[in-house]
């Protein structure tokens, strides 16, 4: 059976989870569309406690949820062979190596033994276990953990998965392999992604949609495009250092202008007016302009922004 209406891989109607009195996720309706999706939220958001409700982890206490068009209560056999889970904590057996781990999460997933570990042996070069995979899971580092849990998620090649905080506890390094990893999942197997994070830095990196959640609640969805274009044009302007006189000249020329909390100049206004007025200006001023570009929102401020009102709106 193919995914939901309009390719969407995932169909929330009014999803809903109490843990005792405390209300995790507050009538969630939404739809996700293929491809590789930023859920955002700060901690606490409600982003685990959803992901755990469609795979049927845990009970809903109201709504429904469809799983590439099937009913993740009625059809969660079904939803747990197409879809892969890569959780937040680690999730050990001890004694088995990275190999044994791996193929025994395929036979889980349904896969028989032989065709198990062969998918185990694969998805372990994908994700740059050597061998490595002939010891036991529990002497990995932070790094092959996480390369590990990723393998694990998808050995039974689905087409859905569910990343939760994939790059924590990495270094710089380590983060920037497994975000590469990430989205290679989609554009070269064409599998479907939800990355659940904290982190707007790998939102922006890998993402083309984000679902921005806050206290249980839904409060921003579209596509990163979107988001990050401003609602008036602009123009970027970065000087090699400050410059009092700079925005002096700017202002003498009637540019209307504000700087941002990363030191930058936003110059309102058409953007190819808006670079001949700067350069004027730099020329007059003696400031050097070390780089200029299209204005755009910051993901940071869209994120904060929504996150505040939605806790205003509590």
């Amino acid at each position: 059976m193919g995914a939901g209406a309009a390719g969407n891989v995932l169909e929330l109607e009014g999803v809903t989870k109490d843990y005792g009195r405390r209300r995790a996720l507050d009538s969630v309706t939404t739809t996700v569309q293929s491809g590789v999706v930023g859920l955002l939220g700060p901690n606490g958001a409600g982003k685990s406690t959803l992901i755990k409700t469609v795979l049927s982890l845990v009970r809903l206490n109201a709504g429904s949820a469809r799983v590439l068009g099937h009913d993740c209560r009625r059809d969660y056999r079904r939803v747990r062979q197409l879809v892969g889970y890569m959780p937040e904590d680690d999730c050990i057996l001890p004694g088995l190596k990275g190999v044994e781990a791996v193929a025994f999460a395929g036979e889980l997933a349904g896969l028989p033994r032989d065709v198990a570990l062969r998918r185990a042996h694969e998805v372990l070069d994908y994700v740059g276990i050597a061998e490595e995979r002939y010891r036991e899971v529990q002497t990995y580092s932070t790094g092959m953990r996480q390369k590990q849990k990723l393998a694990q998620a998808i050995v039974h090649d689905p087409r859905l998965v569910f990343l939760d905080e994939p790059t924590s506890g990495l270094d710089p390094l380590g983060r920037t392999r497994m975000l590469r990893l990430v989205r290679a999942l989609h554009d070269r197997a064409g599998v479907s992604v939800v990355l659940s994070t904290h982190l707007l830095h790998d939102v922006e990196l890998v993402c083309d949609r984000v679902v921005i959640l806050g206290g249980g609640r839904l409060l921003v969805q579209d596509t990163v495009e979107n988001l990050r274009r401003p609602v008036s044009e602009s123009l970027v302007v970065v000087l090699e250092e400050p410059s009092p006189s700079f925005g002096q000249a700017l202002s003498a020329r009637g540019c209307r202008y504000e700087a941002t909390e990363r030191g930058e100049l936003r110059l309102f206004g058409d953007h190819a007016g808006a670079a001949a007025v700067a350069l004027e200006a730099a020329r007059e001023s003696g400031a050097v302009v070390r780089r200029m570009e299209r204005g755009r929102n910051s993901l940071e401020d869209i994120f904060l922004e929504a996150v505040g009102a939605g806790a205003g709106a509590r």
